[in-house]
């Protein structure tokens, strides 16, 4: 009985060896795991501001695209005459009186994409361009 007793102990002192040791190497485990914390704190916010930037160049750049396809337009139509009904003709006065000069203005509206959803609604907008073209029209015979 004794010697099962001092068995008992010897086991129970090694079960006790192995549970630390396993505490302390998950220990030491959990303490690396402090920098993946602070690292996602700082990486999504990034990673959105970085999204946000992206979405105001795409925009930026369609917008510009937008205005060079409107001028375009505007110049064709004015030169050949043609008029949508979505355009708009400005008589302007002119000091000479047989001079009849009209300005045509055309409209173009894109959707943008959308990297970051509900951004541009959170800001009150919608997510698209409306750019105009304007010309000068040529009088027709």
């Amino acid at each position: 009985m004794v010697f099962a007793k001092a068995r008992l102990m010897c086991f129970l002192s090694a079960a006790a060896h192995t549970l630390q040791r396993k505490i302390k190497r998950n220990t030491v485990i959990l303490q690396g795991e402090g920098g993946n914390v602070e690292s996602a704190m700082v990486l999504i916010p990034l990673l959105i501001l970085f999204l946000i930037a992206i979405e105001l160049i795409v925009a930026t750049n369609l917008r510009n695209g937008d205005v060079a396809i409107a001028q375009g337009e505007a110049s064709r139509r004015a030169i050949s005459g043609q008029i949508y009904a979505s355009d708009d003709v400005v008589e302007l006065s002119s000091p000479d009186r047989f001079a009849h000069i009209r300005l045509l203005i055309t409209h173009r509206r894109t959707t943008l994409p959308q990297i970051v959803p509900g951004l541009i609604a959170l800001m009150g907008g919608s997510p698209s361009t409306d750019v105009k073209g304007a010309a000068i029209m040529e009088p027709i015979n």
